[in-house]
């Protein structure tokens, strides 16, 4: 198991872990990072008609092994029972949360991530229910909105997370705002 000084220290330092094929554990820093400002978060009109059937429930930390287990649960993972077992530590210490999207009482999707002060660096999502991991990132903006948080990390850019409005920024500007938005006074949770 990672310490968990060492993995909090790391996002504070820009740095994440992620496990390699041979289950080694190496730690990065892209350069150029990819963020989802959450002022400039793009709704897509197909999920705000989603939204409106309310056909989700969102529930926060019911059931993060689960999610972490459904994350790591495909053919090319970083995510290993290492990764897996250092992440539940964080989360039963109050720093790793998950948002969830249930659906007729099972989990239909999710997502999972580390809050430090007012940054979130969002890890890894899945679904079972088409949109289910959609709807899980739009609650997960909306908290982190409510709260006042000033950064969502999500690492690098994927043309998923573009639709959203995910953008890439160079290394130097990332760590200005990572420095900011750590030693900002917020809680994920009151």
């Amino acid at each position: 198991m990672i310490d968990p000084e060492v993995l909090l220290q790391g996002y504070r330092l820009g740095v994440f872990p992620m496990a390699m094929e041979d289950g080694e554990i190496e730690w990065f820093s892209p350069d150029p990072r990819a963020i989802l400002p959450l002022d400039k978060f793009h709704t897509p009109h197909t999920l705000e008609r989603i939204v409106r059937k309310k056909s989700f429930e969102i529930r926060i930390n019911a059931s993060f092994s689960e999610v972490i287990r459904e994350c790591a649960a495909r053919p090319e993972t970083w995510i290993n029972d290492e990764i897996m077992e250092s992440y539940t530590r964080l989360h039963q210490l109050g720093h790793a949360h998950s948002v969830e999207a249930w659906q007729n009482e099972g989990l239909a999707g999710g997502l999972y991530g580390v809050a430090i002060g007012g940054a979130f660096f969002g890890e890894s999502m899945f679904h079972h229910v088409r949109d289910a991991s959609k709807i899980a990132l739009l609650a997960l903006v909306e908290h982190l909105r409510e709260r006042r948080f000033a950064l969502l990390d999500t690492q690098w850019l994927t043309p998923h997370l573009q639709k959203f409005g995910a953008i890439e920024i160079p290394r130097p500007e990332y760590l200005h705002l990572l420095n900011r938005a750590v030693n900002l006074p917020r809680r994920f949770l009151e």
